[in-house]
């Protein structure tokens, strides 16, 4: 394995990170599909042991028994001053008003339930895991900076806005010398590259790391289409994705089997070679759920696209309104 500058901080990171939205107590949480402890330990334990050390979980995750996962088995498998652990705050932990969202209130609240079931001193990155138009701007970063100062978490990061929300993020940062972003989390695959249009640019621009989530669109672009399976029956939030521009969306997912099959590789290799060419693209976020997802993701490191394969991948990729958001 080798590793990567998390934009333009001094972090080393694994050019993958391992996801932890998979792992968590099924019926704790929206996701039924999620694997038990048991279950989920052996992929935790497989990531360190392939040198990735790069960990993403959220506090919405299973109703935050992502992170109590993540934490136990990372405690247990890596050193902690090796490893780089992310977790995020905004979406409901409770029916109540003040347990979501980026209100100086919830913010500060969360950042301590999260340590608390990762049973860790601080994060090394904490994302904001969307925009929150209901609070202040400066109100939120302002709270993100006193978490940095309390020692609580060493960097800050973004995910799923659209540019001018983020530029003017970066600009209020910078004017009032507070905590500055070093991550952005969004959704980039090759049935959803609307990012490419601005919000890359700025984050190349400005040094920042990308870190996508669903490089391989929700499983997708490793199957085909119409096929289905427990997490696809279930996934109330996957379902709103892709809808858009069905007939695209099919023709470029049988690109990916025709290439993979050329190259007697895994579809998933092509799907996340492809995201990794973009130099851009610092560690797309993988999950894993068998063995061989993360085998592929760890093989697909060593796969170089040539021109004309990028160029079959790209060709019919049309625009789409923004979604994930």
């Amino acid at each position: 394995m080798h590793y990567v500058k998390l934009g333009s901080t001094g972090l080393d990171v694994s050019p993958i990170a391992l996801g932890g939205m998979s792992y968590g107590e099924p019926g704790r949480g929206v996701h039924a599909w999620t694997l038990t402890e048991e279950d989920s330990r052996p992929f935790i334990r497989q990531a360190v042991e392939a040198g990735i050390n790069f960990f993403d979980t959220a506090n919405v995750y299973s109703a935050g028994s992502s992170e109590e996962i993540m934490g136990r088995a990372l405690a247990e498998y890596a050193d902690r001053d090796e490893i780089v652990v992310a977790t995020k705050v905004h979406g409901a932990m409770s029916d109540g008003p003040n347990k979501r969202g980026l209100s100086r209130k919830a913010i500060l609240q969360e950042i301590d339930h999260s340590l608390r079931r990762l049973d860790m001193d601080y994060v090394d990155l904490y994302i904001i895991h969307r925009f929150d138009p209901a609070t202040p701007l400066a109100e939120t970063l302002e709270a993100l900076d006193d978490v940095v100062r309390s020692g609580k978490a060493r960097y800050i990061g973004a995910s799923s806005m659209f540019a001018w929300q983020f530029a003017k993020a970066l600009h209020l940062q910078e004017a009032n010398g507070w905590s500055r972003f070093v991550s952005m989390q969004s959704q980039y695959n090759l049935i959803s590259r609307e990012d490419e249009r601005e919000l890359f640019p700025l984050s190349v621009d400005e040094g920042i790391g990308l870190t996508p989530w669903s490089p391989l669109a929700r499983g997708r672009l490793t199957r085909d289409w119409d096929a289905t399976t427990a997490r696809t029956e279930t996934d109330v939030f996957g379902g709103t994705l892709y809808t858009q521009a069905e007939a695209s969306d099919r023709s470029i997912a049988a690109v990916v089997a025709d290439i993979a099959r050329e190259r007697d590789v895994s579809r998933a290799q092509i799907a996340l070679a492809w995201v990794s060419a973009n130099p851009a693209v610092t560690s797309p976020i993988v999950g894993a759920t068998k063995q061989h997802h993360l085998e592929d993701a760890i093989a697909a490191l060593d796969i170089t696209l040539t021109p004309e394969e990028m160029a079959r991948l790209e060709a019919d990729y049309v625009p789409r309104l923004p979604e994930g958001f």
